[in-house]
């Protein structure tokens, strides 16, 4: 079987495990649970607008699960399925931002690419942070100022309440000379917020609102 979930998919069936688990700990009332697990059940089928019988199988032990050692074997069998993020070159993340010439980007070869929605990184000397991603099928970057806000509040990208710093990015306007300055806030860490989004919304709202 192909891998057929994207990583922010995988998090939201985390998630929802998670939430299965704690309720398990806390909630004896069966009518309650049997509930629970009915909602679990549409939740993370409604994601996946064409699957087949042997991706349904692979799904379907998520709504047995009742404490955490459950929940771990459950997530490893399913891990295997999710896509990686698409290798790309050093070249090729250069060739997306130009007019960067001293452009330093991630080391890729550490990264768990199956773990990623988004690359992003900061270049502390520019104070600057590059986002690289995918959106309708093509390779997008984004690079602007970060300024860290040394307090926590709800990221943009994955709606979680983390260490966040305002990102902003500055585009040419209509007019020759002037430039239209467009961000908002996002997580501190590029990794912690890989690992919180459960869903592409957020993300590509924010690509629609700077590339506006």
């Amino acid at each position: 079987m192909e891998p057929f979930i994207r990583s922010d998919q995988y998090n939201f069936i985390r998630t929802q495990i998670q939430v299965l688990v704690n309720a398990h700990s806390t909630v004896n009332d069966r009518i309650v649970l049997r509930a629970l697990k009915s909602l679990t059940h549409e939740k993370v089928f409604n994601m996946f607008s064409d699957i087949n019988e042997e991706q349904i199988q692979l799904l379907s032990p998520i709504i047995t699960i009742e404490d955490k050692s459950e929940a771990e074997k459950v997530l490893a069998q399913i891990k295997p399925y999710v896509f990686p993020f698409k290798k790309i070159s050093e070249q090729a993340i250069k060739k997306l931002f130009p007019k960067a010439k001293k452009l330093k980007t991630p080391i890729l070869e550490n990264l768990d690419l199956t773990e990623i929605t988004y690359l992003g990184w900061d270049d502390i000397g520019s104070n600057k942070k590059y986002i690289v991603t995918y959106y309708n099928q093509k390779l997008i970057g984004l690079q602007g100022t970060f300024n860290i806000v040394n307090k926590k509040g709800i990221c943009t990208f994955c709606h979680k309440f983390e260490e966040i710093g305002m990102f902003m990015t500055k585009t040419k306007g209509t007019d020759q000379g002037t430039f239209i300055k467009r961000g908002n806030y996002i997580c501190k860490d590029s990794r912690k917020c890989n690992e919180n989004i459960t869903s592409l919304n957020k993300l590509h709202e924010f690509i629609q609102l700077v590339n506006g």
